[in-house]
């Protein structure tokens, strides 16, 4: 993989960049303490790297690659990946063969690798129960729920389950779980998460217990993990795949603490913002994926997070039905999201984009003066540094 890097007309770029980020920075998305980078009023206002904007824009994009289960020398993927068009890919189950399943997604994978001008975040979204991509029936794993967890609440279960999750993950290729999610069950009857039995507990002690349970069993295995849902998804009355969520009247603070605490800790690698609407933490009743006083005030300011801020995807009706695709996208960097996801889960009819689709559009706002050069050097800065710390 490094070694067909390295002969990239861009690499000797990118290198230099890396060992610049790596001298400037230290390793870790923890808040500020001695030996690791801390709180910054305006991390922005660094020096720019001496990469292409079009690079750094690439690494910004996070790509549902369709029903794809290999790659052909003619896909159109391939020049995409080569062009550094986009840093991130996401495996869901359709791109899973339904026999010799490891071996062929570990090749997959490979290839894609393989073909990348920068190594990719190769991701999944692994929380166990319903969300359970990697199944037996495919030869994987049976991965029990975040709230069969919580309820049995013993942490050398949680240990277990996990580990041999991160072991399989690993194994694949695949070096960044969406999971856990830190969503707290306030709300009983909330649709997409607690229904769903994707929260650990309505005590969010429990909560923070096992979700740091399960990045520790990743960690060990050099894979990374992103927080979800910010602010917290667990008390909304709906589910904002269908279109918006408001949590102003259910939302509760304490739907903070898990991110506080695992924060605070050091252990938190990345977040995920949810597309919900809370008008008491936002004025303008944007969604916290498009909203800077929820990210870069709450999250960065108050909370002391300096990692990769990954979106919920962008495709989903909250976002699609109510912003312009590329209004959207300049909300949500300039509230600073570092990775734009796009799923490309759609329904018949709907619009699939690609990655050169979505870098155009970044690019084309940056050109206009929409989105500054200087918070596309924030977000890379950001992503390289968490790449660079992936076990190879």
């Amino acid at each position: 993989m490094l070694r067909n890097f390295l002969k990239t007309p861009i690499a000797s770029l990118t290198l230099t960049a890396c060992l610049l980020m790596l001298l400037a920075i230290a390793p870790g998305c923890t808040p500020k303490r001695a030996g690791t980078l801390g709180r910054t009023k305006n991390p922005e206002s660094r020096k720019p790297l001496p990469d292409s904007l079009d690079l750094k824009i690439g690494q910004m994009i996070m790509m549902g690659i369709g029903d794809r289960k290999t790659l052909s020398p003619a896909d159109p993927l391939v020049q995409e990946l080569k062009q550094g068009k986009l840093g991130g890919i996401a495996i869901f189950e359709k791109n899973l063969s339904p026999s010799a399943s490891a071996a062929t997604l570990r090749s997959f994978i490979s290839d894609m690798q393989r073909q990348a001008s920068i190594p990719l975040f190769v991701t999944i979204d692994e929380e166990g129960g319903r969300v359970h991509r990697l199944k037996a029936k495919y030869g994987f794993m049976d991965m029990p729920s975040a709230a069969y967890l919580g309820k049995l609440d013993n942490p050398d279960s949680t240990r277990y389950h996990n580990r041999r999750l991160a072991s399989l993950l690993a194994d694949l290729g695949i070096n960044l779980n969406y999971a856990p999610c830190v969503d707290v069950a306030v709300n009983p009857d909330n649709p997409v998460i607690v229904k769903n039995n994707r929260s650990f507990s309505a005590d969010p002690a429990v909560v923070t217990r096992h979700a740091s349970l399960v990045i520790q069993a990743h960690q060990e295995q050099g894979v990374r993990t992103i927080l979800k849902h910010f602010p917290g998804h667990g008390s909304s009355m709906s589910d904002s795949h269908l279109g918006i969520a408001d949590v102003s009247n259910t939302w509760k603070p304490l739907e903070l603490n898990p991110y506080r605490e695992i924060i605070a800790s050091g252990k938190c690698d990345a977040v995920m913002t949810a597309h919900i609407v809370h008008s008491g933490l936002e004025k303008k009743s944007l969604p916290a994926t498009l909203s800077r006083t929820i990210i870069t005030g709450l999250l960065r300011d108050s909370l002391g997070f300096n990692g990769v801020v990954f979106s919920d995807d962008m495709q989903m009706h909250a976002i699609s039905s109510n912003y312009g695709f590329e209004n959207a996208l300049a909300l949500a960097i300039n509230a600073g999201v570092d990775v734009l996801m796009f799923a490309n889960n759609v329904t018949a009819g709907e619009k699939s984009w690609t990655a050169s689709e979505a870098h155009a559009a970044i690019r084309r706002l940056v050109d206009r003066g929409e989105v500054s050069r200087q918070r596309i050097d924030a977000s890379y800065r950001r992503i390289m540094r968490l790449k660079s710390s992936i076990k190879k």
